[in-house]
């Protein structure tokens, strides 16, 4: 189990996202009153090249032990400056399956999409984060550090202080992949 350590929402196209005492999740939409709530896709980019896509990143969760690293680096992040919807602490949240729910609080579950691609307005954000966010194994593959993406399959009220649950999905895991 881990805690919510912020939650945070904003009716406008902003990089950061102002916290909030609660928020309210919406089954099938997302975060009540955020830009990016919707069955279909909301990110300026995935609009672009198809505004019929489902909206598999209604909500952003990340942890806050990558801002606790980001900070111990000499940068200053905290929670929903990075656009998060749900700060976390205590779940191991890149290394969740593919369809892992998330109970966060008494009402509300989450189902994870898959990891966030992190996206050039973080370097913007401050002068050489996105490099401590994204990188490459010594393989050379892609390695995302930037949270993750889930959809609302029940909605409630979520604050700070709330309890996660993590339930596993069935059968094999699948890593998650950018969504």
């Amino acid at each position: 189990m881990g805690t919510i350590q912020a939650v945070s929402q904003s009716e406008r196209y902003t990089f950061t996202k102002p916290n909030r005492d609660s928020i309210t999740l919406l089954a099938g939409l997302g975060v009540e009153g955020d830009v990016h709530a919707g069955e279909l896709v909301k990110h300026r980019s995935r609009v672009r090249r198809d505004p019929t896509q489902p909206n598999l990143r209604q909500v952003h969760l990340m942890h806050a032990e990558l801002h606790d690293e980001l900070n111990g680096l000499g940068f200053s992040v905290a929670a929903g400056q990075l656009g998060e919807n749900v700060t976390t602490r205590g779940v191991d949240l890149l290394g969740l399956p593919t369809g892992t729910r998330l109970r966060l609080g008494a009402e509300a579950v989450v189902e994870v999409t898959g990891l966030r691609n992190p996206c050039p307005q973080i370097e913007a954000f401050q002068e050489g984060l996105l490099q401590h966010v994204v990188g490459r194994d010594e393989a050379g593959n892609v390695v995302r550090r930037a949270g993750i993406m889930a959809v609302v399959l029940v909605g409630g009220e979520t604050r700070v202080g709330d309890v996660i649950r993590v339930e596993l999905p069935d059968g094999p895991h699948v890593p998650l992949k950018a969504v």
